[in-house]
């Protein structure tokens, strides 16, 4: 290759990274490059075809050449998201409908068309320059021939095999007789720091205590940083797990005593997987044929199968497309542990129900929904066309699900039906290799009203309201109650917790049900909340996130996420939290001269020392603030060390004889600044860009000059932690005086001075500096802690809290949940329900029922459940003893507490309470702005003395009567 063809196909994949960021969290740049360097050739441009091209080109493959002969027909218009109207009346070959829309979801991708026959006595040698065939549509007999020619290559070339019918799915992979996977899991080697190690045979590993080491046997660890058996460090070894807290490594009986520390690492080593071609699967099942002359085959699968087979399922279509795509990718790659070898799936539980239905309601009608009629019949086919749908984000999932929305005709009816979609976000370039709605000329635009734009082009007939809008109580004057209540389904796509409980309590108060769903990565969930059936997302938590320590981020890290986020932590400190305090007193007190007087005449000003600390020190010019880089440096990297080992010597022992600094304490090493070390420099110029930016001061690229001659002096006599709060003494009035005075007289005090720029952390810009600078002294305290430095793309993740994404994955959660929608539309009962989670990398998928509601009894055969509420009307006159009786009357049971919220309306034994029964709810209560009722909690008498009052359903009060 010429060098300047070099360079430019280096700068490409540069770009190319850089675009795809969040993949690259997923599957490492080197399955990236590997992925930039495959050819694959893809037959069938039906549903699943369709689906399956729109997956890895977003991923970034080199090329794909995709294949067809059919014509383009009204029924591709429900299955083929690419094609349109227009290529029906021209009846164009679906490849070529397709081509353009496939092409233009990757620049870096090229995209080819074949529309050659391939059959049985076709040459099927220009297969050779591909590296994966996939085929769908295709006749068993021809899928074999094609098997068989791959496997013959040297090396092969990997083969998958994937189709639709109706509600049934399956998927086969052969990958040859031998395909080396590097890394099975794509999880993050584990590290496990150690307590003991027994001088035994075997040898037995304890980890820390809370630490559990989560490993399994037969995989392999090496040590380092072991105190005692220094012959383990940078050794090899296969465990055997002994417990959750111990595994055994082979003999140590002959190694030194263990004295202290070390860190365990898990080792990823190749793993071969072996594969057989598709003719030994045919003989086989030819094989149990002739064993089982007359197989016992339930009668209703036979029929539902022959009844829809000719049928396609859009969600269960996108479902297999995600996983089918994903074994694309590590066919190509190597990354992950491939299918063995055969996947079959369905979604069968939508048929069980279907009994009654009549044979018609599955015959076609010439329009885009006969593929889905012939799966779930047209009445529920006109369910969901009237539905009524509010989608929560336009990300990878909501694009994902508002294309199998307008494929299912969601939201189409004439007289009632939409979709109502919200999402507060601007399009980013790094969206678009898995947000397939979006399109470069899109970025900067907003999310919803240009995902409502492409949803219409897949089809017109759909009805799309956008917002853009966050959902959360600050908006409840636009999504309130009467709006929620038009809704038939609501529908989520976020990337956090809050957001999905607040949605969640919405849904509960006004009985609707809620899908849910999210991936990380290669992982993915789907939950479904019924009303009435199941519990809701809120009925359970998830652990709460676990918080470093503060005494670990300020002196005692042990791994690179805890100088990753002391980094974020300086960052925040230095850059955000104290212009704004700084801002935020020359609001109060905009006059320099102001402040000077009233500290003199004795006032305390709560801040203003720090304040005038900060105006005194403010930079005025590059070279100054390159100045106070370097002052950051030595105070981050060499005092605070030294300090720390002043107060705490290496040969520090606690009460019981033990070292201080053992595993998991890391004893710091002061760092001599150099400024030929690329780090130091790093550093030094990031710090100095985000000094200047605060300070409103012009910078350039060159340091080197203004950093001579600067002295630093050592504080070895500093306590490690200073008193908290600090007390002011008289001394620190005199120097804040003598600072704001110095200031004023030199004209440094003027309003310009008196303002700084706050900056918001942001990751997804790498012109701002922010992650340069997180990453140079995220590495420069790893090293002062002699800590495993983290490169700039981990750095960036952990910083910003990175949900690494992929487009395979979320497309396999949207067609889950529109599975789901289905059977909520069409009323069926708790049982037909699944929630999922699966791993593609493993793979493993799996299906489980939901949580079905719990009942609270009260007494008496009274009880509720989470989605009950009583309703009670009162009148202008109403008091609370009426609504006591009024509860009682229609609910059976006397109620004897009355609560809102925190606040405590009627307790008996609270002193004056029993007075407030006289008084009107009116005047006891008043409902939020907008509303017309007030939510109360109500207890009861338990049935036994001695237990406590038994809180009820939520009960509803409205103020004046009303029969709706």
């Amino acid at each position: 290759m010429p060098m300047n063809s070099y360079f430019m196909a280096i700068y490409s994949f540069f770009l190319f990274l850089i675009s795809h960021s969040r993949q690259r969290y997923v599957l490492g740049d080197t399955a990236m490059q590997k992925m930039a360097q495959s050819h694959v050739f893809l037959s069938g441009m039906g549903g699943l075809g369709v689906e399956i091209a729109k997956n890895i080109v977003l991923a970034g493959i080199k090329a794909l050449t995709i294949h067809d002969t059919k014509q383009c027909k009204t029924w591709d218009l429900g299955t083929n998201f690419f094609v349109r109207e227009d290529d029906v009346l021209n009846l164009r070959n679906r490849c070529e409908a397709s081509l353009h829309h496939i092409a233009e979801l990757n620049p870096y991708v090229q995209v080819m068309s074949s529309t050659t026959p391939l059959n049985e006595v076709t040459d099927i040698s220009f297969l050779r320059q591909y590296q994966c065939v996939i085929v769908t549509e295709m006749k068993l007999s021809l899928q074999k021939k094609i098997n068989d020619f791959c496997r013959a290559q040297h090396p092969p070339i990997k083969f998958i095999s994937a189709d639709v019918y109706g509600i049934w799915a399956r998927l086969f992979c052969d990958f040859g007789d031998e395909f080396e996977v590097l890394d099975t899991t794509g999880e993050e080697p584990k590290e496990i720091f150690i307590s003991n190690i027994s001088q035994s045979n075997p040898g037995i590993v304890t980890c820390l205590d809370n630490n559990p080491h989560k490993l399994e046997t037969g995989q392999f660890v090496t040590f380092r940083e072991v105190n005692g058996m220094q012959c383990l460090n940078g050794s090899t070894h296969q465990i055997t797990v002994v417990s959750p807290y111990s595994f055994s490594i082979g003999n140590t009986v002959d190694m030194e005593p263990y004295l202290h520390g070390g860190i365990a690492i898990q080792i990823k080593t190749p793993k071969i997987f072996h594969f057989a071609p598709l003719q030994i699967h045919i003989a086989m099942l030819a094989l149990n044929q002739f064993q089982e002359s007359f197989p016992q085959v339930n009668e209703d699968t036979v029929k539902w199968l022959s009844r829809m087979a000719q049928g396609s399922l859009a969600p269960l279509t996108a479902a297999l497309g995600g996983v089918a795509s994903q074994e694309v990718l590590k066919a190509v790659t190597g990354k992950f542990s491939p299918l063995q070898q055969w996947l079959y799936t369905d979604a069968f539980e939508l048929v069980t129900f279907l009994e009654k239905v009549s044979h018609e309601e599955f015959l076609p009608r010439g329009d885009r929904y006969d593929a889905l009629r012939a799966c779930i019949g047209d009445s529920l086919c006109q369910k969901l066309h009237r539905l009524n749908v509010f989608l929560v984000g336009c990300g990878a999932i909501g694009c994902e699900m508002l294309k199998n929305f307008a494929l299912l005709g969601v939201g189409t009816g004439r007289e009632r039906g939409m979709v109502t979609i919200t999402d507060p976000d601007l399009i980013e370039k790094s969206n678009l290799n898995r947000q397939f709605l979006f399109r470069p000329h899109h970025i900067q635009k907003p999310k919803s009203c240009t995902a409502a734009t492409a949803t219409r082009n897949i089809n017109p007939q759909i009805k799309i309201d956008p917002y853009l809008n966050k959902v959360c109580p600050a908006t409840e004057n636009v999504y309130n109650d009467d709006f929620y209540t038009a809704q038939d389904v609501v529908v989520t796509a976020l990337d956090n917790v809050e957001a999905r409980r607040y949605i969640d309590s919405r849904c509960l108060a006004s009985l609707r049900p809620l899908l849910d769903s999210g991936t990380m990565g290669t992982k993915g969930h789907t939950e479904v909340i019924v009303p009435h059936l199941t519990e809701s997302y809120n009925s359970h938590r998830d652990p709460p996130e676990e918080e470093i320590p503060f005494c670990t981020l300020k002196s005692f890290p042990a791994a690179t996420e805890h100088t990753i986020q002391w980094a974020r932590d300086k960052f925040e400190s230095a850059f955000s939290h104290k212009p704004s305090l700084f801002n935020k007193f020359w609001q109060t007190y905009p006059s320099a001269e102001e402040v000077l007087q009233r500290i003199k005449s004795g006032e305390s000003l709560e801040g203003s020392f720090q304040v005038i600390k900060c105006l005194s020190r403010r930079p005025r010019s590059w070279p100054q603030c390159v100045e106070l880089a370097r002052l950051k440096f030595e105070k981050y990297f060499n005092h605070k060390a030294l300090q720390l080992l002043h107060s705490f010597p290496i040969d520090t022992r606690l009460k019981d004889g033990s070292l201080f600094w053992q595993s998991p304490k890391r004893p710091p090493f002061p760092i001599q600044f150099d400024i030929n070390d690329p780090l130091h420099y790093s550093f030094i110029l990031s710090t100095a860009k985000l000094f200047a930016v605060i300070y409103c001061i012009p910078f350039t690229e060159k340091v080197s000059l203004q950093l001579e001659g600067v002295e630093f002096v050592v504080q070895t006599d500093e306590t490690v932690r200073k008193p908290d709060p600090i007390p002011i003494s008289s001394e620190d009035e005199r120097n804040a005086v003598l600072q704001l005075e110095t200031a004023i007289l030199a004209n440094e005090a003027t309003k310009n001075d008196l303002q700084m720029k706050e900056l918001a952390f942001e990751k997804d810009d790498d012109s701002n500096g922010h992650i340069d600078f997180i990453t140079a002294a995220s590495n420069l305290r790893a090293k002062m802690y002699n800590i495993e430095p983290a490169d700039r793309l981990k750095t960036k993740r952990i910083a910003g809290k990175i949900i690494p994404a992929i487009a395979t994955s979320t497309a396999a959660v949207s067609g889950l949940v529109a599975l789901e929608l289905i059977k909520i539309v069409g009323g069926y009962p708790f049982q037909a329900y699944k929630n999922c989670f699966f791993n593609l990398a493993i793979p493993i998928i799996v299906f489980t029922e939901t949580a079905e509601v719990r009942k609270t009894e009260i007494r008496n055969g009274i009880s509720f459940t989470i989605w009950d509420r009583w309703t009670i009307y009162g009148k202008d006159d109403f008091t609370l003893l009426d609504f006591i009786n009024a509860v009682k009357e229609k609910y059976g049971i006397e109620p004897t507490m009355v609560v809102q919220g925190v606040k405590m309306l009627y307790v008996p034994v609270m002193p004056g309470h029993v007075k407030r029964l006289k008084l009107t709810m009116q005047k006891l209560v008043k409902p939020a702005a907008n509303k017309r009722y007030v939510d109360l909690t109500v207890s009861f008498a338990p049935e036994t003395d001695g237990e406590e009052d038994l809180p009820g359903p939520p009960v509803r009060y409205y103020f004046a009567h009303e029969n709706n």
